[in-house]
């Protein structure tokens, strides 16, 4: 294919590029020897899926990008147990964007945009596996001055808080300076209580809690658009995939007894490079990762650090890939350093999300609609 007709296609599908000028990503890394030996098996067709979550009873809940929610059995997909696509809009980047069950798996939470393309994130008791409707209610809301960047992912972390990611409100090159700014919730990770006020409370722990010059719900900032961000189940470290303007991707990490307040650079810094004449901040945290655009990769999906049993080798690698080039690649990190990097050998396609199981098993969401599960070769 050729590559500007690919891009077209990208960009038609989900604007996850956007502010794109020339799609070009990471230098081809070498096979590493002894790395893990993988395949992707296809276990499920989605429509434009965006999100995963482990939810009741050992099942895996897939958000698809118009607003419904299916539950994946041996089977496959099932049909809708959530449908919210009369009340979302895809088009830029919006859409169904994420979903996160609580720790006792007995709320589910969705990140949407609604049809003025407000994200948005909302609660639904889950009673024996089942949504209960009639219980929703809006968490909290944030407005979105361009129709790219949204973020969207949101997870509950091992603290039991949950956590959102928004990216700095669109436009290329944050024309706003959102992501330096500490009185917006644009271009930062929040951190919640959703379950202890109305709508929700601030823990008091937060690093800029009771900061009269800064919102409270910020956990870190300095983000372009932190499209994926997990939490390692083994170490609880936190690591986000943060989609670059127009040169580097990035991979930030933050260790399980972080006490939040990381600033990871934007728009002063794109990576680890002053971003158009940009100063670096003094508190600037660089990504533990890092790779420009010299291949046909554009965009970084951030995945999960492997927990499961199958793949013995795979164990404790952070698998990630990129939207644009697909390729599955693992980092080796020890005390915040990246010791080896892995091209994994398999493809996924447009790879737009990574989904993780109760048993530390990952699944491949391609925007076309592959769910696969990555399995020994």
């Amino acid at each position: 294919m050729k590559v500007r007709t690919r891009i077209s296609a990208i960009i038609g599908a989900l604007g996850l590029v956007g502010s794109l000028a020339v799609a070009t990503a990471t230098a081809e890394p070498a096979t590493r020897e002894g790395a893990a030996q993988i395949a992707l098996t296809e276990v499920a067709s989605a429509t434009n899926p965006t999100a995963g979550a482990a939810g009741p009873g050992g099942t895996v809940w897939i958000a698809e990008r118009a607003g419904t929610v299916r539950v994946l059995s041996d089977g496959g997909l099932g049909e809708p147990v959530l449908d919210i696509s009369d009340e979302t809009t895809t088009d830029g980047e919006r859409g169904l964007l994420g979903l996160a069950f609580d720790p006792d798996l007995a709320h589910l939470y969705i990140s949407f945009t609604d049809l003025e393309g407000t994200s948005t994130i909302d609660e639904f008791a889950v009673q024996d596996g089942t949504v209960q409707q009639d219980t929703r209610r809006t968490v909290l809301t944030q407005e979105q001055p361009e129709t790219n960047h949204n973020g969207g992912d949101i997870k509950f972390g091992p603290d039991g808080y949950l956590y959102v990611a928004f990216g700095d409100g669109g436009g290329g090159g944050d024309p706003d300076g959102n992501g330096q700014k500490l009185d917006t919730l644009l271009g930062k990770l929040l951190r919640i209580d959703p379950q202890g006020g109305d709508p929700y409370a601030i823990p008091e722990d937060n690093p800029f809690a009771g900061d009269p010059d800064a919102r409270g719900e910020i956990w870190s900032y300095g983000l372009r658009n932190p499209w994926r961000f997990s939490f390692d189940a083994g170490s609880g470290d936190l690591l986000i995939g943060d989609v670059g303007q127009s040169e580097w991707e990035e991979i930030d990490w933050a260790p399980a007894d972080s006490k939040g307040g990381e600033n990871y650079g934007w728009s002063q810094m794109e990576g680890t490079h002053p971003f158009r004449g940009g100063t670096e901040p003094d508190n600037h945290v660089p990504p533990v990762h890092e790779y420009d655009r010299t291949g046909l990769g554009c965009s970084v999906t951030g995945g999960y650090v492997y927990r499961g049993d199958t793949v013995e080798d795979l164990v404790g690698q952070y698998v990630y890939s990129d939207y644009c080039d697909g390729t599955l690649r693992s980092l080796e990190i020890e005390n915040g350093a990246v010791t080896a990097e892995n091209d994994l050998g398999v493809n996924g396609g447009e790879v737009v999300s990574f989904a993780q199981d109760a048993d530390g098993e990952l699944y491949v969401l391609a925007i076309g609609g592959t769910v696969s599960r990555v399995d020994p070769a």
